[in-house]
């Protein structure tokens, strides 16, 4: 897995600590990573950005639900230490060869494939400061649409793909293509409302000045080396958080 163009972005990194999610931000629980023993590390939990990231993340969800007041964004995954973004990295790729046939722990073409595919999507757990995974920083979130009330339990939208699904399915405008070349009505109709949510939970993130990963309907992040990359920013405003700060 190669460095990212955004990692030449400088970092100067302003203090802000990580804090926890406010309780109006819905958390899918069980948190995915952790079911799975990812290394958090005594009581240090997924759930945690960046403080001005959380108040942009309120700010998109009060987007969204000036579309439908039921409708809210769910989060997935937030903060994410470099222990953990490496024992990801590995459980993914060791899936990907379980999948195809591929002996994982031997070096092969076929695990080369499957790591490069692997890296179109997860960030390489660089021990470099000065190159961190967007999630390391506290600036990045992974989330999606859910429906629900106070009143209701919420329940997640269907977006036309899992989040962290490896492929071109997960490409933020993968189902605007697929409508323009289905000619079933039915299935036309289907990736269109897919795409729609798509548009809208971008619409929605943009407005509250996120930037989106290029290859993930889910990622977004807002202060990070990616985020400047995007936006035309001059430096990222965070590098890489650990369970100390905050």
């Amino acid at each position: 897995m190669e460095a990212r163009p955004w990692n030449q972005i400088p970092i100067r990194d302003n203090g802000e600590p990580l804090q926890g999610l406010p309780p109006a931000l819905l958390r899918i629980h069980p948190h995915p990573y952790q079911r799975l023993g990812a290394p958090y590390g005594v009581a240090a939990s997924p759930f945690r950005l960046r403080s001005a990231v959380i108040e942009r993340l309120l700010a998109a969800q009060a987007i969204v639900q000036q579309q439908d007041r039921r409708w809210r964004v769910a989060i997935f995954d937030a903060w994410r230490p470099l222990a953990v973004q490496a024992f990801m990295v590995e459980q993914v790729i060791d899936q990907l060869c379980r999948e195809r046939g591929i002996d994982a722990e031997q070096p092969s073409p076929g695990r080369q494939q499957v790591a490069l595919e692997v890296g179109r999507f997860w960030a390489p757990p660089n021990l470099d400061p000065t190159a961190p995974p967007p999630h390391s920083t506290g600036a990045a979130v992974d989330l999606t649409l859910a429906r629900g009330t106070a009143r209701a339990t919420p329940r997640l939208l269907a977006m036309g793909s899992a989040i962290d699904a490896i492929g071109p399915v997960s490409e933020p405008e993968h189902f605007a293509e697929q409508a323009r070349r289905l000619s079933d009505p039915r299935r036309r109709r289907r990736c269109l409302q897919w795409q729609a949510r798509r548009d809208l939970l971008r619409r929605a993130m943009e407005g509250a000045g996120f930037v989106q990963h290029p290859n993930e309907w889910w990622h977004f992040s807002w202060g990070d080396q990616l985020w400047a990359w995007r936006s035309g920013a001059a430096q990222a405003c965070y590098g890489r958080v650990g369970t100390s700060e905050g």
